[in-house]
């Protein structure tokens, strides 16, 4: 089965009653968990983004403390899971201010980490891509943005 376009989807939603616009949502809703979880910042989350960055702040931290720490291997593959799950909850936001502090908080994180992310060349790999993807992006942002951001960013 063909999926069809953002264009052809739009039209026909249009041409749909709210009521039925509801039904496929609660139906999309139940297929996979990222469009519950999108569907909930929509409604929920979205008018608060700065609850909403609080909250996944949270989450990064729970995560960060249950990292296995036993093997090098492990200690990546958490750290990439948890970044994984940090950068899902920046698609959902889509507001690059928030990209940039979550992902400063999580640079942050890693840099705090111990054991020592130095050790492990793969993890530091992902520490300074994170670091060169930040300073890439708030290039893009607003003259007073940027500074602030850019003194953030020294810090690393």
């Amino acid at each position: 089965m063909k999926s069809a376009t953002v264009r052809e989807l739009k039209l026909e939603l249009q041409e749909r009653s709210p009521k039925e616009i509801l039904e496929l949502c609660l139906r999309l809703s139940r297929f996979k968990k990222e469009n519950k979880e999108l569907l909930t910042y929509l409604l929920f989350e979205s008018s608060d983004e700065a609850m909403y960055i609080e909250s996944v702040k949270e989450e990064i931290d729970e995560k960060f403390e249950n990292v296995n720490r036993k093997s090098p291997y492990f200690v990546k593959k958490s750290i990439r899971t948890i970044l994984n799950h940090t950068k899902k909850y920046i698609r959902y936001s889509q507001n690059k201010e928030t990209e940039l502090e979550l992902l400063i908080y999580f640079c942050q994180k890693l840099k705090d980490f111990s054991p020592s992310i130095h050790r492990n060349r793969k993890v530091e790999t992902i520490y300074f891509r994170l670091i060169a993807e930040c300073k890439k992006k708030t290039a893009l942002l607003h003259e007073d943005l940027q500074y602030d951001y850019y003194r953030e960013l020294e810090a690393f």
